[in-house]
This record gives structure tokens, sequence and C-alpha cells, in this order.
């Protein structure tokens, strides 16, 4: 199995990475956290889970070991599969996350696309002895800075994850217009609340 992935950026999506090491392209699927954090580098070190099924081989990567450890935790929940672990760490950071299971707040979990009341009580009730949250924790990764394209990268990231592309640019475009500030990150996580 292979622990970490440790190249040049080729090619950056919201959703997705192309990293170069040894020779080989390797794309890696990420969250919206691990983006912001990757936007800064050109070459980077990505912790990576390999999901092996039978008609795919997926890689999944992280920029820190917590993420990736969160990202495990989840996909040990019954009924809740890499690609819903990856969107509920796009909609939440490490420490929110954390924070959420911790506390018990269903509610603020029911909000990530994908998970239902019975899939947000389950993650809860599975994690919450596994799960240590410090509360002297700080958020990783500084927003992104907003370029002229942010609405559009938002809406390409969206798609990438399975949304329709006519309401997410509907709903990218509505937040933009209400929140012209909004980084990419920001106006993702947003969207992600409203589709």
């Amino acid at each position: 199995m292979l622990d970490y992935i440790k190249g040049e950026i080729i090619e950056l999506n919201p959703a997705s990475v192309v990293l170069e090491a040894g020779g080989l392209g390797y794309f890696v699927s990420i969250s919206l956290n691990t983006y912001s954090a990757l936007t800064t580098s050109k070459n980077v070190k990505l912790y990576v889970y390999e999901a092996i099924r039978e008609d795919a081989h997926q890689l999944f990567g992280f920029i820190d070991k917590k993420e990736r450890n969160l990202f495990l935790l989840l996909i040990s929940v019954s009924g809740v599969g890499a690609n819903t672990a990856r969107m509920v760490l796009s909609s939440l950071s490490a420490y929110e996350l954390e924070s959420i299971i911790s506390t018990g707040n269903a509610n603020a979990l029911k909000t990530v696309k994908g998970i239902g009341g019975k899939t947000a009580e389950r993650i809860i009730i599975d994690l919450k002895d596994k799960v240590k949250f410090s509360g002297n924790s700080v958020p990783s990764g500084e927003p992104l800075p907003l370029v002229g394209e942010a609405a559009g990268e938002a809406v390409s990231a969206l798609v990438m994850l399975g949304f329709n592309q006519a309401a997410s640019q509907k709903v990218v475009g509505k937040i933009n217009k209400e929140n012209p500030q909004f980084t990419v990150e920001e106006i993702i996580k947003n969207a992600l609340k409203m589709l």
C-alpha cells in the first residue's frame, strides 16, 4: 500500500491533482481543504489512500496525516463511501469535523451534501470514541485569494464532485453576487450547503 507521494504538481483542480513522481503522473482525488493548501506549492508531499475496487483503482490525497486519518475513520462507517468522505472533508475542516463529532452535533453534519439524518447519527455514534478533540487545534490552510475566475473554478469543482452543471452555476452565481469577496473555497463550501 502507498503511504505518500512526493512530487511536482502538474495540474491542480479543486477536486483533483496530477502529481509527477519518478516519471509517472498520478491522478489523485483531493478535498477542498487539501486544494487550498496546495495552491501555494509546486512540489508537495501528499498522504494517500488507495481505493481498489473491481472496476477502478483510485487514489485519494491529503495534505496531512490528520485529514487522512479522519477520511479513514469516515469510510469505516457503514454507508459512507470514499466520495462521501471526501465531500465531508471538503465541506468541513478537520478541526470542525472533530468538534462536530465530539459534541454530537448531527445537525451540522446534515448540512453536508449526501449526509442524511441517519448517516449523521451513525457517524457520530461510530466515531465519537475514536476522534479526540483537543479544542486548541488551529484550522489548517489559508483561504485562497479571490481571482477573476473564482466562480468558474467553483463550478468546475462542483461538477467534478458530481453535481449538475446548471444547478452549480446558478448557486455559485448567487453566492458570488451576494459575496464577491469570497474565495474559491468559501464559494464551494457555501454551494455545497445549498445544492
